[in-house]
């Protein structure tokens, strides 16, 4: 098993947090994980990616540069990195701020209402565990009780009373890609067909 995922976004949209949770995960599960984070140099607004490698097998580059998952936060984002994912590869949006469509036709694509969906938990700020919840259930990379877990070691203590709305949308984020898998295997077996 190996994943190579790239979250990119603006300061402030959790980009960063999210990667840290995927790679505390990915340590309490055993794997070989890397984690670089990306910072501009605004507070926020500014450039904040990172690169997230999680893999049964030696890693030998921490440096993501061909993602099999895009995670992409705001339309910049998508300009920018989405000729970069493999053949075959994810990726996921937000639609709420990525009103571009994605133009390439070899790679899977979910659009998530990520900010509308977490403020229907009672709190927007919890969009991208929408996001991460989604990318757990359609690659399985780490499970979500594992990412669950890590929530204790990635957010501050200040901000433990959150960890309730975060499980919510990380479950809601779940059951959002259970809706694509499905589409996805209609579309495997002829009964759905995207373009009509």
């Amino acid at each position: 098993m190996l994943e190579e995922i790239y979250i990119a976004g603006f300061g402030g949209q959790g980009a960063l947090s999210t990667g840290q949770l995927l790679a505390q995960a990915g340590l309490a599960e055993g794997r070989q994980v890397s984690y670089v984070p990306v910072y501009g140099v605004e507070k926020r607004g500014g450039v904040a990616n990172c690169g997230v490698t999680i893999s049964d097998r030696q890693i030998s580059s921490p440096i993501v540069t061909e993602p099999t998952v895009l995670v992409v936060m705001n339309n910049l984002s998508l300009e920018r990195f989405e000729s970069a994912v493999v053949t075959g590869g994810l990726i996921i949006t937000n639609s709420s701020l990525v009103e571009s469509p994605v133009r390439r036709d070899d790679v899977r694509v979910v659009s998530l209402p990520a900010y509308q969906e977490a403020e229907a938990l009672g709190d927007g700020r919890v969009s991208n565990n929408i996001i991460l919840g989604a990318l757990l259930e359609l690659t399985g990379v780490v499970s979500i009780e594992t990412v669950e877990k890590s929530l204790y070691e990635v957010l501050p203590r200040r901000h433990h009373g959150m960890i309730p709305i975060n499980r919510k949308a990380l479950e809601r984020g779940a059951e959002l890609a259970r809706e694509y898998k499905k589409l996805w295997k209609k579309e495997v077996t002829g009964i759905y067909n995207h373009s009509a």
